[in-house]
């Protein structure tokens, strides 16, 4: 402090005896000492001194130094130093993050970083004043600038974005950043990309056809992929932005082959089961399974998710994915999205379903990877996430399949060979009727889907029976829902049982017929 105060002495002269300047006084001081010197020296030190001011008079800075600082950047463009103490003074009154120093200042607004850009953004010619300075080479000035520009655009991104949009060369300029050497620069240009892209469809595909995929396959390989630090995750999360919901960029991703690219994220070697996975890899593995979804996502027109899906296929990635889905060690909430990309991966195409199908975990005995999915669903114990991902992976492996959904019935008729190994039926049966109202729901929600738009497996299932009670004779699956329907007091398991009827009888005649059959089924 005592250093700070020897320099604005230095600047400024000594005050008057017995007069001690305001704050605001000192910032008017500097601001005409850098408006009126004609020694750049002097234009220098008053910038200094403004930049040290700035975090604790955030509002006398800006209200009178912004337009001086602005003059700055266009007028001393030949001095790194003088225009980096601008650029860091701009980002502190611009910041939209509150300083230690204004904690205790009552005048000072929450949103003053936001007002400050208002007012600096006003004339668009500004901006393009920060954005020629991406071209100096000076570690101080290129990283001060990326700095300003993240923070204006998160102060004001729509604005931001629709004035970079219409500046010649302002993407480019950005995107060669990319390539810096210094890991710095490189690093806050990701945190500043992935704010320039996020909901603008144009800058997207601006930023896609600047070779943003290659750049950035590029920094995950050299970072390690999945093991790799959380420039991994900046990478993926700006990838995540340039896709969500952008069908050209999802096209260009897929017909420039970066969907191979993604293989080696998924790599599951041995001993990382023995080490754990760090919170890190966690957060890197989650990011691109999101980039996946992305790539099949069900809003997303038919002929893309076909397509995906058929490279995800080719390429190993579903089975990459499926030895995720089967691997020990694995964290939860990486076995719930993996759960849901797998589904989302395999609906609605045949091929990939049937794959899922043929899918067996390493269990003993062997058993297929959908009936120990099911068993993770109607077990109370695991967590509601998981549950509910599983029962969405099983309703896309149903979905539009009406050999899957004949399959599923298949296992609950009556069957000329002993069949001792657990089936996919049996487990949605023992859910429907277990006292665990969430495993009624989830049961009934699985097996009804065997039934949309498929008439046949409607009739097929009249013929399910039940053995109740030893010694009394078997009851059908139909007549069984029908009677807990009317017993059971849970909620959830009566929503459970008329969710499953109300598929099973529509458009069903000879389901209606066996409903109305049984005592007091209308009556309910």
């Amino acid at each position: 402090m005592d250093f700070l105060k020897s320099g604005l002495k230095t600047v400024l002269g000594a005050p008057e005896p017995g007069h001690q300047p305001s704050g605001a006084e000192t910032v008017e001081r500097l601001v005409d000492r850098v408006t009126n010197s004609t020694l750049l020296e002097d234009r220098r030190d008053a910038c200094r001194a403004l930049k040290a001011m700035s975090r604790k008079y955030r509002v006398e800075v800006g209200a009178q130094g912004m337009d001086t600082l602005k003059q700055v950047l266009e007028l001393d463009r030949a001095d790194n130093e003088t225009i980096n103490y601008a650029l860091d003074t701009l980002n502190n009154v611009m910041s939209p993050a509150q300083f230690e120093e204004e904690e205790d200042n009552p005048h000072v607004p929450m949103n003053i970083g936001e007002q400050f850009t208002e007012m600096f953004i006003k004339d668009p010619h500004n901006i393009q004043l920060v954005l020629d300075l991406l071209d100096e080479y000076d570690f101080r000035v290129r990283l001060s600038t990326v700095q300003l520009l993240t923070s204006l655009l998160t102060n004001r991104p729509k604005d931001i974005q629709e004035i970079i949009l219409v500046k010649p060369m302002g993407v480019s300029k950005m995107m060669d950043l990319l390539g810096d050497t210094r890991e710095v620069i490189r690093n806050e240009t990701l945190l500043l990309l992935i704010k320039l892209t996020k909901g603008n469809a144009n800058i997207q595909k601006i930023v896609a056809f600047e070779n943003a995929f290659d750049r950035l396959f590029e920094i995950v390989s050299s970072e390690g992929y999945s093991d790799g630090g959380i420039i991994v995750e900046d990478c993926l999360l700006l990838m995540l932005n340039l896709l969500k919901n952008n069908s050209s960029n999802i096209n260009f991703f897929k017909e420039g082959s970066y969907i191979q690219k993604m293989l080696p994220m998924f790599n599951t070697p041995d001993e990382s089961e023995e080490l754990g996975w760090s919170p890190q890899k966690v957060s890197n593995v989650h990011c691109m399974l999101q980039i996946v979804r992305t790539l099949v996502s069900p809003s997303n027109s038919a002929h893309i998710i076909s397509s995906c899906q058929k490279i995800i296929k080719n390429v190993g990635l579903l089975e990459g994915l499926c030895n995720i889905l089967m691997a020990s060690g694995v964290p939860a909430d990486i076995l719930t999205e993996t759960i849901n990309t797998v589904g989302e991966v395999v609906r609605g195409d045949v091929t990939n379903q049937d794959y899922l199908g043929n899918v067996m975990a390493p269990s003993n005995p062997p058993r297929p990877a959908i009936v120990v999915l099911l068993m993770s669903m109607v077990n109370e114990k695991q967590p509601f996430s998981l549950r509910c991902a599983v029962l969405y992976c099983f309703q896309c492996y149903l979905y539009h399949n009406e050999m899957s959904q004949a399959g599923l019935v298949q296992t609950l008729l009556p069957s000329s060979t002993d069949v001792s190994s657990l089936t996919s039926g049996q487990l949605l049966c023992g859910g429907l009727f277990s006292s665990d109202a969430l495993s009624n729901w989830f049961a009934a929600a699985a097996l009804l889907r065997a039934l949309c738009d498929n008439p046949v497996q409607k009739e097929q299932l009249l013929r399910v029976l039940l053995a109740t009670n030893i010694g009394s004779s078997p009851v059908t699956l139909l007549h069984q829902c029908t009677l807990l329907l009317q017993q059971t007091t849970k909620l959830q398991s009566k929503v459970a049982l008329l969710m499953l009827l109300s598929q099973w009888m529509s458009y069903c005649p000879p389901a209606v017929s066996a409903f109305l059959k049984v005592p007091g089924g209308v009556g309910f």
